[in-house]
């Protein structure tokens, strides 16, 4: 090949390659532009909000012995209070010291990890050796044992079902 043919196919390259980039530079580049200040601060909020957990589990055991389990196929950690964890489709299992098992059903749930303070919301299956309770909420407090079953409307009542 000659010198002068080099020269003339470098030149079309290099006069090809200048073109492409100035089209995108012009047009691809000026219809795709970079992301604003405010678009960043969206996306990280975006980001930051995502915190959905899946197949959640807590297991945690008193001083006096007693035993807790809650189970959750999906949990989202309250920002605002990282103790607190809102739980979906939920089932416990709790062992008191010197008591019965009880298994606990909902469709929702507020678990506070501190003090593991447990509120079941929402077709509530609360069930210990002897009585099986349905209900709109069941908020218990393990440490002290109390525990509140009640309903969202006034004219529904617990429905409670004796296994004797």
């Amino acid at each position: 090949m000659s010198l002068k043919k080099f020269f003339k196919n470098f030149f079309i390259f290099f006069l090809f390659t200048a073109l492409i980039f100035i089209f995108y530079s012009k047009y691809i580049k000026k219809n795709n532009p970079a992301k604003t200040q405010d678009e960043d601060k969206v996306d990280e909020k975006i980001n930051y909000n995502s915190n959905l957990i899946k197949d959640v589990e807590y297991l945690t055991k008193d001083t006096n012995g007693n035993q807790y389990l809650i189970k959750a196929l999906e949990g989202e950690v309250d920002f605002s209070n990282t103790n607190i964890i809102y739980l979906k489709n939920v089932f416990a299992l709790i062992k008191l010291n010197n008591s019965e098992k009880i298994t606990i059903f909902s469709d929702f749930g507020k678990y506070n990890s501190e003090n593991n303070d447990t509120i079941f919301s929402k077709n509530v299956i609360y069930t210990n050796q002897s009585n099986v309770l349905n209900a709109d909420a069941v908020q218990m407090d393990i440490k002290t044992k109390n525990t509140k079953i009640f309903m969202y409307e006034n004219e529904k009542k617990v429905n409670l079902k004796t296994r004797n």
